[in-house]
């Protein structure tokens, strides 16, 4: 059989869901919101990013990776929220909320100070190990996540997919959703070669998201 291109995870053995499950066991805590490169904390830890268009489901992520419910916080009003969130996991790992992006209605000048904000990040952060790119399960990858996946090969930054909400569609569906993807990161070099599927309302995905930022190096 042939082996389709960027298969799904495998959900981690037993060891590595322990190492998972440990890192984001400790103490979870919001550090500051950045939105000038002068602000961000000393690079002196393992970090991750997660980036997502509104309603993507990004903050139920990570407060599902945390076990904090109320550790990320949505904001209900597009292109208000453009800091990059910096969130410490126990003493080893920093977990970063980047700005939601796909806001029409945001001021101009607002969406090209955080594109140049986050371009720098991305680019000259030696820490950031790998970026996760959500994208709603329900939709696929839509013109605006291009641009986002686009920015990330120009920065040669690696970047992996994280369907989010897979609940919400029937398992008949994800088939479908999977080749759309796949045909969409088919033209990204810095895509990972693996989709991770999280539902953080039933709890999906989020070992194996747990144990593959655990074991980072």
């Amino acid at each position: 059989m042939q082996q389709l291109p960027f298969p799904l995870t495998e959900e981690p053995d037993p060891q590595s869901a322990e190492i998972g499950r440990l890192l984001f066991a400790g103490e979870t805590e919001f550090l500051k919101g950045v939105v000038a490169m002068a602000g961000l904390p000393p690079a002196d830890r393992i970090e991750v990013c997660f980036a997502g268009r509104s309603n993507v489901g990004k903050s139920s992520l990570i407060n599902a990776l945390t076990g904090r419910k109320g550790l990320a916080r949505a904001s209900n009003t597009p292109g208000r929220t453009q800091e990059i969130n910096f969130f410490t996991v126990g003493q080893s790992h920093y977990v970063v909320d980047l700005p939601g992006y796909g806001y029409a209605n945001a001021p101009v000048a607002i969406v090209a100070r955080w594109q140049k904000l986050l371009k720098q990040y991305l680019s000259g952060r030696q820490t950031l190990r790998r970026a996760f790119v959500l994208i709603d399960a329900r939709h696929g990858v839509k013109p605006v996540d291009e641009e986002i996946l686009s920015l990330m090969d120009s920065s040669a930054l690696t970047f992996q997919v994280v369907l989010t909400k897979t609940d919400k569609i029937k398992t008949s569906e994800r088939d479908a959703v999977l080749a759309q993807v796949r045909a969409a990161l088919v033209k990204h070099p810095a895509a990972f070669p693996e989709i991770i599927l999280t539902s953080s309302e039933k709890g999906e995905g989020i070992a194996t998201l747990r144990a593959v930022i655990a074991t980072l190096v």
